[in-house]
């Protein structure tokens, strides 16, 4: 994937977010969408490897558009400034954990887990942390997790707690309640782990990550390191599915 171009692209978009500059430099679109897409049919392939369960997919139920949803938006600009895959079993729409890759200038990240959980669900999850502990612990206190991803225990998540963590190098949980969920034991030892209100997990990288294709040994670590607490929370989410 020569992730230099893409980036090249992005920039440019970002500096002539119009349609007709756009139309100008369609094919270079084309180009980058096309190496982009090549580095996504290999993560596929290489995550199959420790996950069999995506080994169906193919990259366009993983790739999303990159022209934006303008209706309900002050933002009119026509394209997005980054291209993303989300590579899930159940497709990209799904709400069960899957692996996330973006490209932005200035923005790279690998990502885990899931960005959005409805009310009962997110309940159930928590329920199964506290009825399985240890297991979870197991999960989420492993060292390599740790060492990719953090913890919500120390990750400086900003308050109020509407505001996004992306920037910041690592975490865990993009958004927190201030105080431990309704129903729930305050003094519970763990409950940082309940005041999560998703259990989305990201590792920012340099933009030079995706060049050569060393990247694809590392994602592998990083996605090995975080499988067992995806696979915890999808047992409980795909009983909802």
């Amino acid at each position: 994937m020569d992730a230099k171009r893409i980036l090249s692209f992005l920039r440019q978009v970002t500096a002539n977010n119009n349609r007709p500059w756009f139309q100008e430099h369609k094919a270079e679109y084309d180009a980058v969408r096309a190496e982009f897409e090549q580095g996504i049919a290999q993560a596929i392939e290489r995550i199959m490897t420790f996950d069999p369960e995506i080994a169906h997919l193919k990259v366009k139920d993983c790739t999303y558009r990159f022209y934006r949803d303008t209706r309900f938006s002050a933002d009119k600009s026509p394209y997005k400034n980054h291209m993303g895959a989300y590579i899930d079993a159940k497709g990209k729409k799904a709400l069960r954990g899957g692996y996330y890759l973006h490209l932005e200038p200035d923005h790279c990240l690998v990502a885990v887990g899931n960005y959005w959980l409805p009310t009962n669900i997110l309940t159930a999850c928590r329920n199964e942390i506290m009825a399985n502990t240890d297991a979870w612990l197991k999960c989420v206190e492993d060292k390599a997790f740790q060492n990719y991803f953090g913890s919500p225990a120390t990750n400086s998540i900003k308050e109020p707690t509407n505001i996004s963590s992306w920037d910041q190098p690592q975490g865990f949980g993009l958004e927190k309640l201030k105080t431990c969920p309704s129903g729930f034991p305050k003094d519970w030892p763990y409950v940082h782990y309940l005041r999560l209100k998703d259990y989305c997990a990201w590792h920012a990288v340099p933009e030079t990550f995706f060049e050569g294709d060393v990247w694809l040994d590392e994602i592998e670590c990083m996605f090995r390191a975080a499988k067992p607490m995806m696979d915890f929370m999808n047992a409980v989410i795909d009983d909802y599915e």
